[in-house]
């Protein structure tokens, strides 16, 4: 997704990390301001042009001549389309600024109008049967549309250069095309006409650059990957192109920059960097999904704003933090692309956590990576409400859907937490799954097939913990108290809640204990009810208890206290008891008299079992397997083994 790019600048001084980080959540404020004020021009009332529906649009080959000293575009777009029910006529999504001259179809001029709802409708002689290939050219010619400012000429460093920037609705005002957030093009191919002395930066391959008479040069290239059509950019002013591979196996890494970019030895080592965030990316998010054909970078004139244009990042400027946000969106935003413009959050929260991933792995050491972290999560708190997803009655609110707060930052650290809840080789796998969905995989998702992915691949359902952090709104603050009797300490969490929207967050604490002898204990408190008591053995004298220790949650003014008055009934152990522990088939229960609900969670927070405790009777386990379980009553959590 386009944004505009925030330098940030690693540090050893801890303090002067820290401050950095805060003048960069007041700086994305203003920056995301920028951005929301490109995209209220651009923003339509849907995210489906319901018109469009009817077919399925499968390739589309632009032929154009563009010359970056006239702000104009003149050719032909051929698009092979399949209807999916019979069809008379066809819609595609065109700017009424560009003037159509002729649709040809299979050798027949069409009848077509332009309409003032800046669309094309194509009328056919005859009704078109349901999934039989077809395809029609159209003629067209004029200045782009001026307000979106998808189609921009200008200079760099005295050069004239011409580039495109569609995100989100921009594609429709400088060729006819298919918007809807529902329906990738299959393939694209690209053959645009230039004066000589041009090159021409494009998604895909290049295949072949032609001179013709005239001093102009023909250039052709070729995308074989489904792509939305606000990805589909290019870039012409005369470039100095950089061939080069990376990976392993390897595959082209093709940047195409400015003369003065190539000889600025800092921007080349930042290109350069590239090639380790990949691998890094590589290690944890899966294989580029993109490598048949390339990945690279080219420079365009959007001032202050980079974009992740599909096998070929944008740029107008250079940092290593911008460079893995725009490479992480090759999975998350170009593979799999959000489904809605509600659903910004799943191209540019996991291109955050993208960042997350480079600073924890290659840019920072552990202390400035858990300053950032505090950072982003003040950041993050500094505000009481507001909800990730962008409800439908907000989508007219440019703030809600560029909110660098909720998309960005807290759309980062919802994938954090998701990390931490499940771990890291089980989530890390989770996303290599969900990018692979053959369902998802270079198609379009919402929020519901994330979680229903993550259903699949770790047997965790998350919907409570979507309805809690992405459409609902707020954060929880806890005050947890604690108290060590012999080996055993006993937790009481409380929480409340920054917004009404949520009743209550049900999350796994992150709790680390420190003894006077520096011993370390770490526990995952399993939390899903208020003032939930937890027990746990620790075999040292505890000197002190620390809460989210390493942010892997959101939380605001949390406090953390030794409280010697906590009830002994809570504590005492011969009064309330879970035995034999381990145990084989049965389990009882020692201190409860009633019939009492109890669950029975894999430590994970998976749920294997609710029922009904019966006093003096045993707990039937012998269907269980073997592993370490949380026995939950009277939101009391006691961990049990069975063998």
């Amino acid at each position: 997704m386009r944004k505009f790019y925030l330098l940030v600048v690693a540090v050893l001084a801890f303090q002067q990390l820290y401050s950095q980080t805060q003048d960069q959540n007041i700086d994305m404020k203003g920056l995301i301001a920028k951005e929301a004020k490109s995209f209220a021009h651009k923003m339509t009332a849907y995210n489906i042009n319901p018109n469009t529906l009817n077919y399925d649009l499968q390739y589309q080959r632009m032929d154009v001549t563009l010359n970056p000293t006239v702000y104009n575009i003149s050719g032909s777009v051929t698009s092979h389309f399949k209807p999916t029910q019979s069809m008379s006529s066809i819609y595609f999504d065109l700017a009424n600024t560009l003037t159509v001259s002729q649709v040809q179809y299979h050798g027949t001029n069409l009848v077509f109008q332009q309409l003032p709802t800046k669309e094309l409708k194509i009328d056919f002689q005859s009704s078109l049967p349901a999934n039989v290939l077809d395809s029609l050219t159209i003629q067209y010619a004029g200045p782009p549309a001026t307000n979106n400012n998808a189609f921009a000429t200008g200079s760099q460093n005295g050069t004239p250069i011409l580039s495109t920037l569609n995100e989100p609705y921009g594609a429709q005002d400088w060729f006819p095309t298919k918007q809807s957030m529902n329906d990738k093009i299959d393939r694209f191919d690209f053959k645009i006409t230039t004066p000589s002395q041009y090159s021409v930066a494009a998604n895909g391959k290049l295949m072949s650059e032609t001179a013709l008479p005239a001093s102009q040069k023909l250039t052709f290239w070729r995308t074989m990957y489904p792509t939305s059509a606000y990805l589909v950019a290019l870039s012409i002013t005369n470039f100095v192109k950089l061939n080069d591979t990376m990976g392993n196996p390897p595959f082209p890494f093709v940047n195409y920059i400015y003369p003065t970019s190539a000889n600025n030895p800092s921007i080349m080592a930042d290109i350069d960097w590239t090639k380790q965030i990949m691998n890094t990316f590589e290690t944890y998010f899966g294989l580029y999904p993109f490598r048949n054909e390339k990945y690279g970078h080219m420079e365009f004139q959007y001032g202050g704003t980079c974009m992740e244009h599909q096998t070929m990042s944008s740029m107008s400027g250079w940092n290593k933090t911008v460079i893995a946000h725009e490479l992480a969106h090759q999975w998350f935003g170009d593979k799999v692309t959000c489904g809605a413009w509600n659903d910004i959050w799943l191209n540019e929260g996991f291109a955050t956590f993208g960042e997350h991933v480079a600073n924890e792995k290659l840019l920072m050491t552990n202390a400035q990576f858990m300053n950032y972290l505090a950072g982003q999560k003040d950041y993050i708190t500094s505000a009481t409400g507001g909800s990730t997803y962008v409800p439908d009655s907000k989508l007219g609110n440019i703030g809600d859907i560029f909110s660098g707060r909720l998309s960005y930052a807290k759309g980062g650290y919802i994938v954090r937490m998701i990390k931490w809840i499940l771990g890291d080789t089980v989530f890390y796998q989770a996303l290599k799954d969900y990018h692979a969905r053959p369902n998802l995989a270079y198609n379009y998702a919402k929020t519901q097939d994330l979680s229903a992915s993550l259903l699949q691949s770790t047997g965790r359902n998350f919907t409570e913990f979507f309805n809690d952090w992405v459409y609902g709104e707020g954060y929880p603050t806890y005050n947890i108290k604690w108290r060590q009797v012999g080996n055993q300490v006993t937790f009481r969490a409380s929480q409340t809640q920054s917004s009404p929207t949520v009743s209550f967050f049900e999350m796994p604490l992150p709790i680390k204990v420190t003894g006077t002898g520096g011993e370390t204990a770490y526990f995952a408190l399993n939390n899903t009810t208020n003032n939930q008591y937890f027990t746990e053995s620790v075999t040292f004298p505890i000197a002190s208890v620390q809460f989210n220790y390493e942010y892997q949650m959101l939380e605001r003014n949390s406090t953390v206290s030794q409280d010697n008055t906590l009830s002994t009934t809570d504590l005492n152990i011969d009064k309330f008891s879970l035995y034999p522990n381990p145990a084989k088939n049965e389990l009882y229960l020692k201190g409860i008299d009633k019939p009492t609900d109890f669950t029975i969670h894999f430590v994970d927070g998976k749920l294997v079992r609710k029922d009904i405790y019966q006093p003096n009777k045993p707990i039937n386990i012998s269907e269980l397997v073997p592993g370490t379980y949380i026995f939950t009553v009277k939101e009391k959590n006691i961990k049990f083994i069975k063998y």
